[in-house]
């Protein structure tokens, strides 16, 4: 049985895939905070190791490598490479909290067709995972920014067509969710 790639093997691709997570966002804070992170995971990587992992994701058809004019070698990850790095980066996401709250809450609404089941139940867990309360069943709050991140998991499973996002000022139960969230 084929091993998956191992956790420098899976650094890099989660840096390769830094380009694609800058496309996404559109907070110019968050832009250079990936940048600034970026920049010191590439730091931290062993170059001896760094080589061998790179020879591991080639054989694994996980990165392609692509010869250019001026003599260089861009490292791409494949479409598998993509999917298993997105994997990874979905594992460790959640949502910041804020140092002084700005007293919305945002809301994450979802009506998913029954065929689509798998991907609601995984959006469910998503959601749960990464720091939301369930308001209903289909609907999920926080008091924290996290549009990014509901629109990147919202895409990596598809969904999006079916993902509403609603920031509200107040709500008439916020007592339960302030306790909730220890605000």
């Amino acid at each position: 049985m084929p091993r998956g790639p191992g956790k420098i093997q899976q650094k890099i691709m989660l840096l390769l895939l830094a380009g694609f997570a800058l496309s996404m966002v559109r907070s110019p804070k968050k832009s250079t905070w990936i940048v600034k992170r970026v920049c010191k995971e590439w730091k931290n990587i062993n170059r001896y190791a760094f080589n061998r992992a790179i020879r591991g994701l080639y054989q694994s058809k996980l990165v392609s490598r692509n010869e250019n004019k001026d003599g260089y070698v861009t490292i791409v990850l494949t479409g598998a490479g993509k999917l298993k790095a997105l994997t990874y980066q979905i594992e460790e996401m959640r949502i910041n909290p804020m140092v002084k709250w700005d007293k919305k809450w945002r809301l994450v609404l979802f009506d998913i067709p029954e065929n689509r089941k798998k991907a609601r139940d995984i959006l469910r867990f998503r959601l749960k995972k990464m720091g939301f309360c369930e308001f209903q069943k289909s609907v999920f709050i926080s008091p924290y920014p996290c549009e990014d991140e509901v629109e990147y998991v919202s895409k990596i499973y598809n969904i999006r067509k079916f993902v509403r996002f609603i920031i509200a000022h107040s709500i008439d139960n916020e007592l339960v969710f302030k306790k909730f969230f220890s605000l």
